[in-house]
């Protein structure tokens, strides 16, 4: 009970540990982090390109073509986040060939 606690005490090791990885969470947090509006979530078209690997201009096609929803507010798009998954869900092609097991 009278133990010196240091630094390499494995009391102080486990705690710094355990501090190292609450801080990593925290910063995980902080950067997915998407306020809600009624319950959805809204992308800017840059967001939403660098998520889907494609350039903005291929954005402008799909909202030109009809492809995918969005919301223009003055010069800003946004993309509500149940339209983008709605879009790549109806995009989904299941694969035709069986493969030998």
């Amino acid at each position: 009970m009278n133990e010196l606690i240091n630094k390499d005490s494995e009391w102080i090791i486990h705690f710094m540990g355990s501090l190292d990885r609450l801080l990593d969470s925290f910063e995980h947090l902080v950067v997915n982090y998407r306020p809600t509006l009624n319950g959805e979530r809204f992308f800017t078209d840059k967001e939403v390109s660098a998520r889907l690997k494609v350039s903005r201009r291929t954005l402008q096609d799909y909202r030109n073509e009809g492809r995918i929803a969005y919301i223009q507010l003055g010069g800003k798009i946004l993309y509500r986040e149940s339209d983008i998954e709605r879009m790549l869900a109806n995009s989904y092609r299941f694969a035709y060939r069986q493969t030998a097991t």
